[in-house]
């Protein structure tokens, strides 16, 4: 089975399309959690324990791990997400050219899925798509305010970028492994691209702290079902001024969303 089959009977088996955004920002931990071995890795596991049940995957941002005991942190939290039964979604952009890019490719030895970033063309991800049991989503029309600077550039064509990069998408789905990245803060181009790739499931950032519009992110951004509404900072720091029960208010964020969702699904 491939990851999309796996994320599907997942999102049946716990009635959620929600993914959470683990971003252990150790500046935002909580303080009682900052004399451990590995802070972030305690923050995580407090988190997946309460959010668990009301999770379809995992997103933790490789941004946040970037150093020695981050990594150990990461390799931690993605095997404890594993014996709970929730895939893995490793959010880090990755692409290059030649070695360097098979390099990155072997995160796929840990995660379950990652996202990538097109801008140096199919060769540059290639080695990502090879993974057939794995999960590959495309930076296509990103949540960020400046994701317009580029994305939304006119081609000759007429066609803004973003589009392109999703009909190449399209094309490079010959796995069954290839989903988008896009984000809720614009639904009308939600809904386009949906039209433009039907089959391909969505990730769709920016429901949580970003504001984006969850009726739009579920009604455009599952394919047959399948997809991912994610929300990082909404959920795991709903009780960041809460002490030792921080966990409690990422739990009841997590089952808010994930209700909050199923209106629409």
């Amino acid at each position: 089975m491939g990851f999309f089959d796996d994320l599907r009977s997942r999102i049946e088996q716990v009635d959620s399309v929600v993914s959470v955004g683990l971003d252990a920002d150790l500046d935002r931990l909580p303080e009682h959690l900052l004399d451990k071995d590995l802070p972030r890795w305690a923050f995580n596991r407090r988190i997946i324990d309460a959010t668990h049940e009301h999770a379809a995957a995992y997103k933790p941002n490789a941004a946040f791990y970037e150093d020695a005991d981050g990594w150990r942190a990461l390799r931690e939290t993605i095997a404890y997400a594993h014996g709970k039964g929730v895939p893995v979604l490793l959010d880090a952009k990755r692409a290059d050219i030649g070695n360097t890019t098979r390099k990155y490719a072997n995160l796929l030895d840990e995660a379950d899925a990652i996202t990538v970033n097109p801008y140096m063309g199919r060769d540059s991800i290639q080695p990502f798509l090879a993974r057939e049991d794995k999960g590959v989503f495309v930076l296509c029309r990103t949540s960020n305010p400046g994701g317009a600077d580029l994305q939304s550039l006119e081609l000759e064509s007429g066609e803004p970028l973003y589009e392109r990069v999703a009909a190449l998408c399209d094309l490079w789905n010959e796995n069954g492994n290839v989903g988008l990245v896009v984000g809720a803060t614009g639904p009308d181009e939600l809904e386009h691209i949906r039209e433009q790739v039907p089959d391909l499931p969505f990730l769709v950032p920016g429901v949580g702290a970003q504001g984006g519009d969850a009726e739009a992110a579920v009604e455009f951004g599952l394919a047959d079902g399948v997809g991912l509404v994610n929300s990082s900072r909404g959920i795991i720091f709903a009780g960041e001024d809460q002490g030792e029960d921080f966990d409690k208010a990422a739990g009841q964020a997590a089952k808010r969303l994930k209700n909050r969702l199923n209106q629409y699904r």
